[in-house]
């Protein structure tokens, strides 16, 4: 184990936030992973002599139906966990190519410049002109309901996002020493990116996948909540929000437990992305070293 592993360790333990969101968010993945055998009924499953029951704890509550149901009898436990497949997978993948995007396109604009990189600026200042969710509404109307195209519609509005952060870290990493020692070795274009330029960026590139879980996880909400996210039979949190409005005053907690889950993600992510940042971030362990 070497030294800056040790270290690594060593900065990721001291920061109780870093554990409370990568804790929470592989508790949720390992439930998701589970839904089918951890769920008590069916998701779409309506018991209509059953409806809108507590959850266990409040008066009325059945065992049978841990936290409750909603206003067609359907379990909310049940629900909970398999709309949380649907957070996981858009949340694992959607990130990821953000990412790839909008880093392909920072390393080409950042590291060649001239007109390639001026052209890349102004498309992302043109694309981030845009308001996020109703571009990604706007996606959603021109595609068709499907968690693919969810996914689909996350990585086309928020690449831009990775791109201009990615950018400016490009700029200020070909302006080193041993990439200009690089280039005096005889060292390519593809070379010095894959070798110099790519490994710098990686910190930065970690912190803002972390920090785009609880962007994709609001917007898939959002959109669900339009009834713009998966097909209908498919259970979403947004889409129990968006079912418990018309009971809130007779029970409120089928809005308000899918509520509380997704301010628990958004939380955890938020806390990951802020950790692992502290983490890696040379300059601010610059900054409180010389503290």
């Amino acid at each position: 184990m070497t030294a800056l592993s040790v270290s690594l360790g060593r900065r990721t333990l001291a920061r109780p936030g870093l554990l409370f969101g990568a804790g929470f968010l592989l508790l949720l993945t390992l439930l998701a992973l589970a839904a089918p055998w951890l769920a008590p009924h069916d998701p779409n499953e309506q018991d209509l002599l059953n409806v809108l029951l507590p959850p266990l704890w409040a008066t009325g509550g059945s065992l049978d139906y841990p936290l409750g149901t909603d206003a067609l009898g359907q379990c909310v436990l049940s629900r909970l966990l398999y709309g949380a497949r649907v957070v996981v997978i858009i949340m694992a993948i959607a990130p990821l190519g953000a990412a790839l995007i909008g880093c392909l396109l920072a390393l080409l604009g950042g590291y060649f410049g001239g007109w390639l990189d001026w052209l890349v600026e102004r498309f992302v200042d043109l694309w981030l002109s845009f308001p996020a969710v109703l571009l990604a509404l706007i996606l959603m109307v021109a595609l068709s309901p499907g968690v693919q195209n969810v996914i689909l519609a996350i990585v086309f509005v928020d690449w831009a996002r990775f791109c201009r952060v990615l950018r400016a870290e490009v700029l200020l990493l070909r302006r080193r020493s041993y990439v200009a020692a690089s280039r005096i070795g005889g060292a390519g274009a593809l070379g010095i990116i894959w070798r110099d330029i790519l490994p710098g960026l990686l910190p930065t590139l970690i912190v803002l996948m972390a920090m785009e879980f609880s962007i994709a996880v609001v917007a898939e909400s959002v959109l669900s909540f339009a009834g713009m996210s998966a097909a209908p039979q498919v259970p979403t949190w947004g889409g129990m929000i968006a079912d418990g409005m018309g009971s809130l005053y007779s029970s409120p907690y089928p809005l308000l437990l899918p509520v509380f889950c997704m301010i628990l993600t958004v939380l955890a992510a938020t806390f990951l992305g802020q950790g692992l940042r502290e983490a890696v971030d040379v300059r601010l362990l610059e900054r409180a070293g010389a503290a």
